[in-house]
């Protein structure tokens, strides 16, 4: 029997007219709402201005990832008391930084950060999912890209939660989760991007196809 994901991420909400449709769709199926975060490039697709990540966090009803990109991932990695981006209302942190070599003092910053904030801190891993337990881990080489790997790592026994992405769409949810292979006492959780993406914008009628795909 193929183990379902404890819930799908769907990153890059964009448009707060969506609120009301994100709500609806939280109420029926066990969602994350990922929101990417960097000024930098806020008001385009998939990057949503401080207003309107507001509107977002303080929606009610919705739970929420901050995919965290740019200059403030980097300064969470290296200087994390100097973050001056708002993060109320966020469950989950994903620190987009490219970690060189693994660092242990970026990764202690993360980790760190996350618990000043009250929330558990994701970081990317492109192979097998690390041991460390005080932060959950995203297997991701795709990046945005909807590039597919050649293989899924294996979930750790008695590990941190870990989560895979990498080319996931409506058409292709079942198979992937099949390929993953979860035991029925594994706990993980999926993220898409560009595979519900419409002309660059979140397609909620394919969020709500890979919901039906997974859930019924």
């Amino acid at each position: 029997m193929v183990k379902h994901p404890a819930f799908v991420a769907f990153t890059g909400i964009d448009d707060t007219r969506l609120i009301g449709d994100l709500q609806s769709l939280s109420a029926r199926y066990p969602i994350e709402w990922g929101m990417l975060v960097d000024d930098a490039q806020a008001e385009k697709p998939l990057f949503p201005d401080v207003d309107a990540r507001k509107a977002f966090a303080t929606a009610g009803s919705l739970r929420l990832a901050a995919h965290v990109c740019g200059t403030e991932a980097t300064k969470i990695a290296n200087a994390p008391e100097t973050v001056c981006v708002d993060l109320t209302g966020f469950q989950r942190i994903q620190v987009n930084h490219n970690f060189s070599g693994s660092s242990a003092e970026q990764v202690e910053n993360t980790v760190l950060f996350g618990r000043r904030h009250g929330v558990r801190t994701m970081l990317q891993c492109k192979g097998a999912f690390p041991g460390d337990n005080r932060l959950d881990w995203l297997f991701d080489t795709s990046f945005g890209t909807g590039v597919s790997p050649a293989s899924w790592p294996t979930l750790p026994k008695n590990g941190p939660f870990c989560g895979f992405s990498g080319g996931i769409n409506p058409l292709n949810v079942e198979s992937i989760i099949a390929a993953i292979g979860a035991s029925a006492d594994d706990l993980y959780w999926i993220d898409m991007e560009s595979g519900i993406r419409t002309n660059g914008w979140l397609d909620l009628n394919k969020c709500e196809a890979v919901c039906r795909s997974i859930y019924g």
